[in-house]
């Protein structure tokens, strides 16, 4: 009974919490209003944007694919564009700070023909220079949220945070300088675990792959500098995509923001899916109406720039959904 209860007391305390972002987001926002900014885009507007997430999603996919080409020349690119927009779904729609379709990318490489070591390093690999360059983007936008105002009634709670923070942004860059260096932070940390499960336990074999996989990645960090910096390129120019499209975005909408306003707005969309709710869902609404608000414009103009937002990711999360629920018979 104790086991059934809890997990319908936590559903429930994230069912409120959601409505309560909702209510925040949309309590000021005239419906009326928000059509009539949505109805102004054009056609070739949409197509602008849709086009520039593809470029987006084959950066996104650049960045896997040079990483697992380091060691497995066989596995072709345009492929693992289907299985990362699978991925994406999965991540999407799973309650978390946007993981989740790391072990489709796994089964993935394994169809290929890599070892589970080796397909777990690359995904490893993978998510690591993605939280380099979010990191570091993150880092920057925070700077602009500070420079911005948006957090001139709330310094003292900021100040509380900038350490953690700081700490969290830091964990990418030195993780790879260690494995650069020939240390494996993750495998100091498992091995005294992993002497506490019997040998044939799956705990020890979960523990023993993390540690074979961190020593292959940082052999990769090692051998294959070119490739990684490649890689971390890659990432990056995801990002600039990212933050071109955002700027689209308003720019469309008719919300002239300058360059570090835009990237304050969009450094709070990202952290909006740090929230422990599927999609991020009214965390993200909630987000920029705060952003937009502290910036002058109305309620309803960050609504729609939501609602153009989850356009957007729902329709990619479709296709990757549908693609994952035909198993992407690709081979």
């Amino acid at each position: 009974m104790r086991l059934r209860k809890k997990p319908f007391l936590s559903n429930l305390l994230w069912l409120a919490l959601l409505a309560t972002l909702l209510w925040w987001a949309l309590r000021h926002a005239p419906l009326a209003d928000i059509w009539n900014s949505l109805k102004l885009l054009e056609p070739w507007q949409l197509a602008a944007l849709l086009g520039l997430n593809i470029i987006i999603f084959a950066l996104i996919t650049l960045r896997w694919w040079l990483i697992v080409r380091a060691e497995a020349r066989r596995v072709p690119f345009l492929p693992l564009v289907g299985f990362r927009l699978a991925a994406f779904a999965m991540s999407y729609f799973t309650p978390g700070p946007q993981v989740g379709g790391e072990p489709l990318q796994v089964v993935t490489l394994r169809r290929y023909g890599l070892t589970n070591t080796r397909a777990v390093a690359a995904v490893f690999m993978d998510k690591l220079l993605e939280f380099l360059a979010n990191f570091l983007f993150l880092a920057l936008g925070l700077v602009a949220v500070v420079r911005s105002g948006m957090l001139d009634q709330a310094r003292i709670q900021f100040a509380w945070t900038a350490v953690p923070l700081g700490m969290l942004f830091a964990w990418p860059p030195l993780h790879i300088l260690a494995m650069a260096f020939g240390r494996h932070p993750l495998s100091a940390a498992a091995r005294p675990l992993q002497s506490r499960f019997a040998a044939a336990g799956p705990i020890h074999r979960f523990l023993r792959l993390v540690i074979l996989s961190e020593h292959t990645a940082a052999r990769f960090c090692r051998r294959r500098l070119g490739w990684m910096l490649a890689s971390l390129a890659a990432s990056l120019l995801t990002w600039a995509g990212m933050l071109a499209e955002y700027a689209l975005m308003l720019d469309f909408l008719h919300l002239p923001l300058n360059g570090p306003q835009t990237l304050a707005a969009l450094t709070l969309v990202r952290l909006s899916f740090l929230a422990p709710l599927p999609a991020g869902l009214g965390a993200l609404e909630a987000s920029q109406v705060f952003a937009l608000a502290a910036l002058g414009y109305p309620s309803a103009a960050a609504i729609s720039l939501s609602l153009l937002m989850r356009g957007r990711d729902l329709l990619i999360g479709g296709v990757g959904l549908l693609l994952a629920g035909r198993g992407i018979g690709v081979k």
